[in-house]
């Protein structure tokens, strides 16, 4: 029931997760790596990277359900029972899959808990990811986002601070999960067969990072609804950093047929003249990019905004806000082994 539950809570939450980027399938944003501006992205492609992280952990709870629905009635002390039971009638009449097929492992394994933990700790970093990004986005150094008084708060004795409290408590709970399953790991990692009392440590582990982890996803749920995205802070922040420098290296190589590395090189020497200038790609004089590459035209411009960069990425999975709706309606329509037509 608790893999149930929290495969039906992250249904939830994907579903907030697609719905907020349908609304923003084409609000250009910065892409990041090393936490550096590296190309940009939609906002809605970025959500739906989470949705697909979530949707991993949805099968993961519902795929340990199918292996831990093996009922332990009648393997009684270690060595099964000589009463003569019927352990398949009474296996579903308790609503279990099947009995399980040896005592000693009946009694004495927690496969079942160590499972449902482990998809826990799993889903508990792709929450802490997404809780750290919303602190990032919704601080004044980004301002790509806001959140209402509802998940934030204000400080003690800085009434103009709006603290994303609710963000950082679920990033916190992320360490609670993951050492109850580190917990039961430690307990389970020298126990010869078959019962042991460290066996009843299993309980306390497996409850508190249970109820952790539905805290965590109904909060994340509510925050993601409410979070209102910067548009303006957000496209401004990705033109900045010299963003679309591989869509010269892409055009260089698609339109002058340059070998990649020549076009790498060549895009490196612009930024470096860019920089030189202080002035953005967009914004380099043709003359001086065809001093670095004598056949590149007026056309190069065409490539250098964020949205042309953007909706150029068509490729199945990428940025394009086309993409980003196409793959909200495959969302939509039905599991994910039927998304790729």
């Amino acid at each position: 029931r608790a893999a149930e539950d929290a495969a039906s809570a992250l249904g939830d939450l994907m579903a907030a997760l697609s719905e907020r980027a349908l609304e923003n399938a084409d609000a250009i944003m910065p892409g990041f790596t090393h936490l550096q501006t590296a190309q940009p992205v939609t906002f809605g492609h970025h959500l739906l990277a989470y949705v697909e992280m979530f949707s991993r952990d949805a099968s993961r709870f519902m795929d340990a359900r199918e292996r831990m629905n093996e009922s332990p009635l009648g393997s009684a002390a270690l060595a099964g029972t000589p009463f003569a039971i019927d352990r398949v009638m009474t296996a579903d009449a308790l609503g279990f899959d099947r009995p399980c097929a040896n005592s000693l492992d009946g009694v004495s394994s927690r496969d079942f808990a160590l499972e449902l933990l482990s998809a826990a700790a799993i889903a508990a970093v792709h929450l802490s990811r997404l809780a750290e990004e919303i602190v990032l986005w919704t601080s004044p150094q980004f301002g790509f986002a806001s959140l209402t008084d509802a998940f934030s708060t204000g400080s003690s004795i800085m009434p103009q601070k709006r603290n994303p409290d609710a963000a950082e408590l679920v990033r916190a709970k992320t360490g609670r999960i993951n050492g109850s399953l580190n917990s039961l790991l430690s307990v389970m990692k020298a126990l010869p067969l078959a019962y042991a009392k460290d066996l009843q440590e299993d309980k306390a582990a497996t409850f508190e990072a249970v109820d952790a982890l539905a805290l965590a996803l109904s909060a994340m749920t509510g925050m993601v609804s409410d979070l209102k995205p910067n548009r303006e802070a957000m496209r401004e922040a990705a033109a900045r950093g010299f963003s679309t420098a591989t869509d010269i290296a892409d055009w260089l190589v698609r339109e002058l047929n340059l070998p990649f590395r020549k076009a790498h090189h060549v895009t490196g020497a612009a930024v470096k003249q860019a920089e030189a200038l202080g002035v953005d790609l967009s914004q380099l004089p043709l003359k001086e990019m065809q001093k670095l590459e004598p056949g590149i035209t007026e056309a190069v411009y065409k490539v250098l905004t964020a949205e042309a960069s953007c909706r150029s990425r068509q490729s199945y999975g990428g940025t394009a806000p086309e993409q980003v709706r196409a793959r909200i309606a495959d969302w939509r329509a039905g599991p994910q082994s039927d998304r790729i037509s």
